[in-house]
């Protein structure tokens, strides 16, 4: 144990825009870290900062001698038109190592993340298998500390407990934004939330999201009830220091300054308290009483020859809430066009009730213009917008979502991603409606938003039709399922356990049907592909070169000319674990393909 990486007094602007400043804080050995925080507040920058991909305006960053630290970017970036292979191939292109050496990771990494083709090509993966491929990348450079930026987005729900299944039994440190509750709840041990509402720019705690909640409800409640009786005390001596100059003079001074000292603090406090507001999300619903709002019966639908969903129905009343489960490319989407009339369905019809008001908000989502300003993109050439018959000043409507005054005249372009999200709820708002869609609308929002979000969805009084990932949300704002399972059936469940439970056991059953269909398969064809035929072939000659390279790295350790150079032994000492590290990878992949070949 030991500590990676420290920040001292470190700040970061943009212009006149201030992230953070003051920022003091350490990350220790073997530590697994959510990293929490409002939109805009940083999160990413600073990541970026802590990688040294990006230069604080301010402070200092220390990190330890030979850390390897690798960053897992939001947006996944691939070369054009590279393979599987390939991919990983190029993460390894700047490190020490023979080729066969690059290969043999490659193939180790292919096999345990589940990619059977290496030569298939990056673009015509999913969005799903590309993130897989990403964490693939950042995974096969072996780091000390690895950076995520919402490592979640685009895994559909077996894909995010793929990835905590990876990450708790990871060898490495890690740091992840995420606004994943239950990935947060399970693969950490620190949370930290970046926020300029806390007196050192963040808040800590050793301990998983929900021991982070209780923690920080305790430390804002007592906040709170500190201001409460400074506000006591202030009064009392804000009394005194209007009395009379002569009484005034025979008052110690030290009284005068800590009554001004009092005064800043509680100005200092109501300020802090003040930043922990929440976003004034609240939909509009249209209070219509129709009982069946949308009927749909006996819906088909197929894409490409693939059968997504059959003999599908469904009646949308106000205040029932659906939640739509399936992995990626089971059709949920398509679902949601085939409902709204956006696709017509192959079999089946959907009758919506007469003047129907139909509100989505779509994963893409709609095109903010990224040119115009904060406050055009809220309320157009208008200095007001009328929200439940009521007119609402500009100002007083984008306080409502978390923006100050001074971000009114910036640029969209200029905003953060959940910034812009909170520009196209807000949008919505303004909109009555009886159906609400929401396909995948957890992407950008920091969880401050989301709790607020999910405490709108439960007072609305429409019907709401929800596609995430966010387990969190379903669990709490979903009276009822439907899954996809990506052959045509659709099941309805009471919760997302039944679900979890039928999947689970659809897929032991496709798993009988695959081990005996390769039982009947010829006796005498190998299990292995060419190339890892090839691979086996060349793994005694490998190992060897390994296991040779293992034992000249420890021959260096023990040279007593070295004894007193701390720097060299630690560098001869790391060359020597490395080399260990490969070897026992090595050895690994070997017995893989010999069991494998059987």
């Amino acid at each position: 144990m030991g500590t990676l990486v420290t920040c001292k007094e470190i700040e970061k602007h943009f212009g006149t825009r201030e992230l953070f400043s003051g920022l003091s804080i350490g990350f220790e050995d073997g530590e697994r870290v959510g990293f929490l925080g409002p939109n805009g507040a940083g999160k990413t920058t600073f990541m970026k900062i802590l990688a040294g991909l990006e230069f604080a305006t301010g402070g200092e960053v220390n990190r330890r001698r030979s850390l390897r630290i690798v960053f897992l970017e939001q947006e996944d970036r691939f070369s054009e038109g590279v393979t599987v292979e390939q991919a990983l191939l190029e993460a390894l292109a700047d490190y020490p190592m023979e080729d066969y050496e690059r290969e043999t990771q490659a193939s180790i990494i292919m096999s345990k993340f589940g990619y059977e083709n290496p030569d298939q090509k990056v673009e015509a993966l999913s969005g799903g298998w590309r993130k897989r491929l990403a964490i693939a990348r950042a995974v096969i450079q072996e780091p000390d500390l690895l950076l995520m930026d919402e490592p979640t987005n685009h895994l559909d729900l077996e894909g995010i407990q793929w990835l905590e299944n990876l990450l708790l039994a990871a060898p490495f440190s890690f740091i992840a934004v995420s606004h994943d509750r239950y990935f947060l709840d399970r693969v950490t041990t620190r949370v930290v939330e970046l926020n300029q509402t806390y007196p050192d720019g963040y808040f800590s705690v050793s301990g998983n999201y929900t021991m982070f909640l209780e923690k920080r409800a305790d430390y804002l409640e007592s906040r709170l009830a500190r201001q409460v009786t400074m506000t006591n005390i202030v009064r009392r001596e804000d009394a005194f220091l209007k009395s009379k100059a002569k009484a005034r003079r025979t008052k110690s001074k030290v009284r005068i300054d800590e009554a001004y000292r009092l005064k800043d603090e509680l100005r200092d406090l109501s300020q802090r308290n003040a930043h922990s507001v929440k976003a004034g999300i609240d939909f509009r619903g249209s209070g219509r009483q129709s009982k069946k709002l949308l009927q749909a019966n006996g819906l088909s639908k197929s894409l490409g020859g693939k059968v997504l969903f059959s003999d599908f129905s469904i009646m949308l009343s106000p205040g029932m809430r659906l939640g739509i489960l399936g992995p990626n490319g089971s059709g949920k989407t398509t679902l949601i066009r085939v409902l709204t009339g956006s696709l017509p369905p192959d079999e089946g019809t959907v009758k919506l009730a007469e003047n129907l008001r139909v509100v989505v908000f779509d994963q893409n989502r709609e095109a903010l213009p990224q040119d115009v300003t904060l406050r055009e993109a809220l309320a157009g050439k208008d200095d007001h917008v009328e929200f439940r018959g009521q007119d609402i000043h500009i100002r007083a409507w984008s306080k409502r979502f978390l923006f100050t005054v001074d971000q009114l005249d910036m640029p969209v372009g200029d905003l953060s991603g959940g910034e812009q999200a909170r520009i196209l709820i807000a949008r919505l708002m303004l909109q009555p409606m009886d159906l609400l869609i929401l396909d995948e609308p957890t992407n950008d929002l920091d969880i401050t938003s989301l709790d607020v979000l999910e405490e709108s969805l439960l007072e609305f009084d429409g019907a709401i039709v929800l596609v995430s990932h966010d387990r969190f949300m379903l669990d709490r704002v979903c009276t009822e399922f439907v899954g996809l399972v990506g052959d045509g059936q659709v099941g309805h469940y009471g919760d997302r356990a039944q679900w979890q439970a039928r999947k689970s056991a659809g897929n032991a059953g496709n798993s009988k049907k695959n081990k005996a269909k390769k039982a009947k398969g010829k006796a005498s064809q190998s299990g292995l592909s060419s190339g890892e035929k090839y691979e086996l072939r060349e793994m005694e000659a490998t190992i060897q070169e390994a296991d040779a390279l293992v034992e000249s790295c420890q021959r260096a350790t023990e040279d007593p000319n070295v004894a007193g150079d701390h720097a060299e032994v630690e560098k001869r000492w790391n060359e020597f674990q490395t080399a260990q590290k490969k070897a026992e990878m090595l050895y690994a992949r070997w017995e893989e393909l010999e069991a494998k070949a059987k």
